[in-house]
Order: C-alpha cells, then sequence, then structure tokens
C-alpha cells in the first residue's frame, strides 16, 4: 500500500453513503449477535472461551458504491449491498448485474464507482475482489469504513483508496493507495444527518428524539395525575354513597388540591390558550395557502405549457 495517490483526482463523498455503510454493518452484527445467543452455549463452539462465553469476530461488510465521474471529479453519491462468499472469496454476479439493472432504471446518470467494505485497514483479500470488478469500472475505487468507536479521532473513519500500478522487486503489481476526499451535501442530506444527529438512545433501547423524550415524559406525568384524580374521585363518590365514613380532615386536604387544579378556569388561561390556538390555526391556514398556491403554479405551469404548443401549431395563443 501506498501512502497517497497521484492520479490527481477529486473525490466527494456524500452522507448518505456513510450512512449506508453503517445501517448495513449494524444490522449484519445485530443478526449475528441474535444468532449467537440463540445457540446453546459450550466449550466446543467455535471461538468459545473456558467461561462458556464466545469472542466472534467482527463481520465484514460489503457492496458497491455508485455516482458520477465529470472529467477529474468523482462525486460518490450512494451505494447497495452485495452477497459474499466467505468461503470462495468471492462476490454474487448474479446479483450485482441484477441490482445494477435496477439501479439504472431509477438512477440512469449513476453509474458503479467502485465497492466498500468494513475494517480497520485494507487486507490482502479485498484486492481479489477489487480485481473482479475492473470488468465494470476500469478503475474502481474502494471505501473502507473502520466501524471500531475511537472517541479521540475526530476525523471520519472512512478512507478511499484507489489502485495503482507499481514495480516492486522488479515485479509490476497493483496496490491500494490512499486517495483524500471532501464531504458533498445536498439540502435533504442536511435535514437527515441533523436528524440523525439529535438521535438518542431511549431507556428500552430504541432511538428517540429529544422532542419524543419530552412528551414522552409530559404524557406519563399527566396520565399519573389523571389516574390519582380518579382515585380521589372514586373516594368521595363512595364517602357521598355513606359506603365509608366523613373524615373532615382528608375532605380539607380534598378541597385545597382542588383549587389547585381548576387553572382552565381563570381568565389567564383562557386568554393565553386563545392565542395560542389562534397562532396554531394561523400557521395551518398559511400552509394550506402555500400549498394551493404551489399547487396552482404548477397547473399554470401545464396550461401554459399546452397552450403554447398548441399556437405553434396555429391554434390559439398562449392561456396566460
Amino acid at each position: 500500500m501506498a501512502s497517497s495517490s497521484s492520479s490527481g483526482l477529486t473525490f466527494k463523498l456524500h452522507p448518505l453513503v456513510i450512512v449506508n455503510i453503517s445501517d448495513h454493518y449494524t444490522r449484519v452484527k445485530a443478526q449475528a449477535q441474535c444468532s449467537s445467543s440463540s445457540a446453546a452455549p459450550g466449550a466446543d463452539a467455535p471461538g468459545a472461551t473456558p467461561n462458556g462465553g464466545s469472542h466472534p469476530p467482527p463481520p465484514r461488510v460489503f457492496g458497491c458504491v455508485i455516482g458520477i465521474q465529470r472529467g477529474r471529479t468523482v462525486e460518490i453519491f450512494n451505494c447497495f449491498e452485495l452477497l459474499y462468499d466467505p468461503i470462495t472469496n468471492t462476490l454474487d454476479r448474479a446479483f450485482l448485474e441484477k441490482k445494477q439493472e435496477l439501479y439504472k432504471k431509477v438512477f440512469p446518470n449513476f453509474y458503479i464507482l467502485g465497492w466498500y467494505s468494513t475494517g480497520s485497514d485494507a487486507q490482502e483479500s479485498d484486492m481479489q475482489i477489487h480485481r473482479a470488478l475492473m470488468d465494470i469500472n476500469e478503475s474502481p475505487v474502494y471505501v473502507l469504513l473502520n466501524p471500531s468507536i475511537n472517541h479521540a479521532q475526530k476525523d471520519l473513519p472512512v478512507t478511499i483508496f484507489e489502485s495503482e500500478l507499481h514495480v516492486i522487486d522488479g515485479i509490476p503489481q497493483l496496490i491500494f493507495v490512499r486517495s483524500n476526499y471532501t464531504i458533498e451535501t445536498v439540502e435533504a442530506e442536511r435535514i437527515s444527518v441533523d436528524h440523525v444527529a439529535h438521535l438518542k438512545p431511549s431507556d428500552g433501547g430504541s432511538a428517540a428524539t429529544q422532542l419524543a423524550a419530552h412528551l414522552t415524559g409530559t404524557h406519563s406525568a399527566i396520565k399519573m395525575l389523571n389516574s390519582r384524580i380518579r382515585v380521589v374521585h372514586q373516594y368521595l363518590l363512595a364517602m357521598q354513597r355513606g359506603d365509608i365514613p366523613l373524615d373532615n380532615s382528608l375532605l380539607r386536604q380534598v378541597s385545597s388540591l382542588l383549587r389547585r387544579l381548576p387553572a382552565m378556569e381563570s381568565e389567564k388561561f383562557q386568554d393565553d390558550f386563545l392565542m395560542e390556538f389562534n397562532d396554531t390555526l394561523l400557521m395551518t391556514y398559511l400552509a394550506m395557502f402555500t400549498n394551493c398556491s404551489s399547487t396552482m403554479n404548477e397547473l399554470v405551469d401545464k396550461l401554459n405549457t399546452t397552450y403554447d404548443r398548441h399556437s405553434r401549431r396555429g391554434g390559439r395563443t398562449a392561456f396566460i
């Protein structure tokens, strides 16, 4: 492996590629952990420890990266998964050709630029996969994602390799060389990345936004308050029916509590509630008007296009 590339290519990597690779690795790792935990532990299991546990090696995932190359600029937009056979160390070419055909129907301008994998560094077996993809792209790129977490590292754990032919000990050999890259984003990707950046794990192990966590806590508090008020209400009904004896001290506590609850009947609450309600309705109306205006503009553009074509054939002039 050489330290840096000398091809002069400029690589632009989109965040969607990094998210898809990490998602692919996470799913494969979770499935491997589920399968290993469902198996019966024993000393004869592969990778078993003396204590009966097992530490399987981290899985590697493989896939293709797609994008556009304009001159000396290579822009990687997306990627898709591939089926890998660890016994023969080969990729399923039929699956690759099928995925390539499907992607060409949806994204006709995208081409297979190379492939991706996971690991701390490039391995010797990676060159075999790299050579196998040269019939699709004569100079494929290799995107490597390091899934191990290093809190001291500030750079992205992503490395892009190119392949160059070097003469080593008088023998021409194809080796990997590192290439520099920049992160290129569009508006939709920036919104998605910002949303993912605010995700945090909740107590159940799933991911929830800060707003969802706040609303969940508020809902739980209101639900608990409602249940306790129901208990007090049932107690007062039972006391009114004579099922239980009167307790004047407890009634005074209930009366003091009830004086705190009817905040909705105050004039200040009504003013604040009506103001917030009107603001919400105004925002809803503005969104509806904006949607209607956008739909009307599209309709006008279609009518203009239709009547403009009709006028060029000798018909009427433009409608608007």
